[in-house]
């Protein structure tokens, strides 16, 4: 009987520990997280909501988004000031594939009555942005396997450079470049907690969980991977349901021609300056020649086909 005693008191001591095991887990990661909490709710944001959001068991401090984020930029910076010739922008011809621009085309012409109208009401051809939704999304049909929450999030407190310092790759980085990727980080870390407040509005707005968005690597949202602000700012309800979803085609289609056409699109353009709008879409000259490339592509398939 004592023996029995002893092993019942034993296991209650035991699941009693995993108990209090368990709970200490979320707590301290809970913890990690305050600094942000804190900052939100100083945003007007409310503490009780926003606590629930970093409470999710689900959420998990990433350090290496940013720290891959800061390897990429210090190693152009630093090779920008090797020498020997830089590499001039040019098209990207993996876009320009026969079996892509065929489904470019087969998208267009699915879409065409809604890219009509936007056409007449933005301005923006529908070749155009077929072309920007096949580069960012594949047509849609790849928006992104990551968390768009847990990558803003993670960013946002990477902001600390100290919590990734361990990750930078480059040893041989001179003093004043240092002080130079400790600020960027920080300015990483500041664009990128206006990007979770915005993410956050966005999906309220929706009535959405903040904490199911999908999004790409660093965080753009959506068929036409948008970033959050300009969701907030650029986004259009073309399905008239009272929501701007841009998962949904007709809504990422809309808000794609109301940036383009805020940045000054027109079709009376030089392909220069129409080069300057794209650009604003992505800040790559290759990108820009790319969009405008495979929109000629589609308007040579119609005129071929009809359509």
């Amino acid at each position: 009987m004592k023996r029995a005693a002893i092993e019942t008191t034993l296991a209650a001591v035991f699941f009693c520990c995993l108990g209090l095991a368990a709970l200490a887990g979320p707590a301290a990661a809970d913890a990690l997280w305050d600094p942000l909490v804190n900052r939100l709710a100083g945003d007007g944001f409310e503490r009780r909501k926003v606590a629930y959001l970093f409470s999710s068991p689900d959420l998990e401090f990433q350090p290496e988004i940013m720290a891959r984020k800061m390897n990429v930029l210090l190693n152009t910076r630093l090779s920008a000031r090797e020498p020997g010739p830089q590499s001039a922008p040019q098209v990207m011809d993996r876009y320009l594939n026969p079996l892509l621009i065929a489904g470019a085309y087969a998208f267009y012409r699915e879409h065409r009555a809604d890219l009509t109208l936007i056409h007449e009401q933005f301005g923006v051809p529908g070749e155009v942005l077929t072309a920007l939704m096949l580069i960012e999304s594949r047509l849609g049909m790849t928006v992104g396997d990551y968390n768009g929450f847990t990558i803003l999030a993670s960013m946002a407190l990477a902001g600390n450079f100290e919590l990734i310092r361990d990750r930078i790759e480059r040893r041989d980085v001179p003093r004043e470049t240092m002080d130079w990727l400790v600020r960027r980080t920080r300015e990483k870390g500041d664009w990128a907690y206006e990007e979770l407040k915005a993410l956050i509005r966005y999906a309220q707005a929706n009535g959405q969980d903040p904490l199911t968005i999908r999004s790409s690597v660093y965080g753009a949202i959506g068929l036409c991977q948008f970033m959050p602000t300009s969701a907030e700012h650029y986004g259009r309800d073309g399905s008239g349901d009272g929501r701007v979803d841009l998962f949904e085609t007709r809504d990422a289609l809309f808000s794609m021609a109301n940036f383009v056409a805020e940045h000054g699109w027109k079709d009376s353009m030089t392909e220069e300056q129409k080069l300057k709008v794209i650009y604003r879409y992505n800040h790559s000259e290759s990108y820009a020649m790319t969009v405008l490339a495979v929109a000629d592509r589609i308007a040579k398939t119609r005129e071929l086909f009809g359509g």
